[in-house]
């Protein structure tokens, strides 16, 4: 029985149907970030996207579906028997996903790598002026987080040979009268003299082009391969009466130059292979936490210790500003704006109520202090090989802020954590009860105490030897290589020469002589994010630790200013072994100082 019209069309749809439903479920293992976020709720501007949209995947989306568009259409026309086969891309498209899914760490899809401006030379007949434009050389995936380019290209047999059969007719030679060599012997004289096709022009743009873009400004090249998947290797043989020794040698070429040639489409290609998609990754911390100031705060605040409110009713009327915090936030904005000639608004203070009851009702979900155990339990399950740490700018900043609008229990909560950073053991045992009291929490709930602190403000190869570093990914690498740049652009000891270090008088974090809190220093490099933030990741990233902040804003600029370090290819997983991958960044949910703003009689 005849098969049906154009059946390699049909076998073409088929496939871009499949790959049409995969991609509507494919997710690379390498574009999930790092980052346990225990918020849940978080929608809109506020949410960090741990799962990162891989570059490109839109735009290959968009080819396939136009494609079977065409296809379809075609192949339901009663009239397509009779008219001569479609042209298509199908098989381009389908070459480039088959390379998608076998790739491991793919950051990138049809991404341009530019090449540097070039002197004209006296061999390029350009028609531009003196100088000749750094192209842009497309690559179809980039795999293996930037470390290796994989170049897709259908050219058919036939389409080759019309190349050298091209070259051939431009080749002036005397011996083209001679009738004594055969074939063979033309096709090997031509080996020996200019030998230029489209594959090699290619391959020779690609080099270069990996040459120029070193991974994430370093000195490794990228490995290239070309994937000829229409090229028959038996076409080498003239046996088969369409051969030419030309092929062998174009491939041969390739190779020399360093690039890794695969003849062929990909083997072992399935539809369940297309259709099923990744199994998600699960992030725990490490046994070493670094808290940032955001965390300091929520481990101190009333809303993370005191009692539940019974219903949202509750949490919104617990939190009403009394009056003497009103005029004090009327003074303080009032003489802001004088310095700021008007800059500053006061704002209703329902909103800031409003906010704590919000952070109430996230309590209620489920405590801070109860995820955080729950998930440290999974990486220790006795908490005892667990161990808090924080820099002493972080902690001097939350010492100065508990104590200008903390309540008392949050006064003597901050002491009781961030003291025992520099008492004795005898000391820190006697503050667990401090910090524990008035609180729903069993004493030691998390072995919070002692907070231990940085030896320095960033660190270096001295404050480094007496660490337990965990080996780096590549996130934590690019995160720390991000945060060195920002904080390069700042002068630190300044930021720090009317701030002692913590630790070296009994109160050292009492506000300056106008009782304000000194404002911290913002960054050059992006107004969200400020130094002691940039810092306390930093040592995060440098010892390998996971840091727990709720700053969400902070860490959507930091991955924003990464990606403009290091063009994205960095921010990609790596898996380091182990059933679950360590977290670099926490988030969770704020905490604010609350204990001032109660309006039921418990705060102070």
């Amino acid at each position: 029985m005849a098969g049906r019209p154009h059946e390699e069309l049909y076998a073409l749809r088929d496939c871009l149907r499949s790959i049409n439903n995969g991609l509507d479920s494919y997710e690379p293992d390498s574009q999930h970030l790092p980052i346990i976020d225990s918020s849940g709720e978080a929608t809109g501007e506020g949410m960090v996207q741990t799962r990162e949209v891989l570059p490109g995947l839109r735009f290959l989306r968009e080819e396939v579906k136009r494609d079977l568009q065409v296809l379809e259409k075609f192949l339901d026309d009663p009239e397509s028997a009779s008219l001569p086969p479609l042209s298509t891309n199908a098989p381009y498209l389908i070459a480039v996903w088959q390379e998608l899914l076998q790739a491991r760490g793919a950051v990138a899809i049809y991404r341009m790598f530019y090449l540097a401006a070039q002197p004209q030379t006296s061999r390029s007949k350009s028609k531009n002026a003196s100088t000749v434009k750094g192209s842009g050389v497309k690559v179809d995936v980039v795999a293996d987080n930037g470390r290796h380019w994989i170049r897709v290209n259908t050219i058919k047999n036939s389409r080759i040979l019309m190349e050298f059969r091209e070259m051939d007719s431009y080749l002036t030679s005397s011996d083209e009268d001679d009738n004594d060599g055969d074939s063979l012997q033309k096709g090997e004289s031509l080996i020996l003299q200019e030998f230029d096709i489209s594959v090699l022009r290619m391959g020779r743009e690609l080099l270069a082009a990996a040459v120029a873009n070193p991974l994430h400004g370093s000195k490794e090249i990228p490995l290239v391969t070309i994937r000829l998947t229409r090229l028959d290797p038996s076409v080498c043989n003239t046996d088969h009466g369409n051969g030419d020794p030309r092929i062998a040698y174009t491939i041969d070429c390739l190779r020399r130059m360093g690039i890794d040639v695969q003849l062929g489409d990909r083997q072992g290609m399935t539809k369940e292979a297309i259709d099923t998609p990744a199994l998600p990754i699960a992030f725990a911390p490490t046994t070493d936490i670094n808290l940032d100031l955001s965390a300091l705060i929520a481990l101190i605040s009333d809303i993370t210790h005191s009692d539940l409110p019974r219903d949202p009713e509750q949490a919104n009327a617990r939190f009403i500003p009394p009056q003497r915090y009103v005029e004090w936030k009327k003074q303080r904005i009032h003489s802001l704006s004088d310095s700021t000639n008007g800059a500053s608004t006061w704002e209703d203070s329902g909103t800031h109520s409003r906010a704590l009851a919000d952070q109430a009702q996230q309590e209620m979900k489920k405590g801070l202090l109860q995820d955080m155990h729950d998930r440290l339990r999974s990486v220790s399950p006795t908490l005892q090989d667990i161990q808090f740490w924080t820099t002493h700018e972080a902690r001097q900043r939350c010492l100065q802020i508990v104590s200008k609008i903390g309540g008392m229990r949050e006064r003597r909560r901050a002491d009781a954590l961030l003291s025992s950073s520099t008492c004795s053991q005898a000391a820190t045992i006697l503050t667990y009860s401090q910090y524990w009291a008035y609180s729903r929490y069993p004493a030691n709930f998390i072995p919070l105490m002692p907070i231990r602190l940085f030896p320095s403000t960033k660190p270096d190869d001295t404050s480094l030897q007496s660490f337990q570093r965990n080996p780096p990914s590549s996130f934590l690498t690019s995160l720390a290589s991000t945060c060195q740049s920002i904080l390069s652009q700042e002068d630190i000891s300044k930021l720090h020469e009317s701030q002692s270090l913590p630790g070296h008088s009994a109160t050292p974090y009492r506000s300056n002589d106008e009782g304000d809190i000194p404002p911290a220093a913002i960054t050059a490099a992006n107004p969200k994010l400020t130094a002691h933030t940039v810092q306390s990741m930093l040592w995060g990233a440098v010892v390998g630790w996971t840091t727990l902040t709720t700053n969400r804003s902070s860490v959507k600029a930091l991955i924003k200013e990464m990606k403009r370090f290091t063009g994205g290819g960095a921010l990609t997983y790596e898996p380091l072994g182990g059933d679950e991958s360590r977290a670099s960044i926490w988030i969770v949910n704020p905490r604010s100082l609350a204990e001032g703003m109660r309006s039921d009689g418990s705060g102070d």
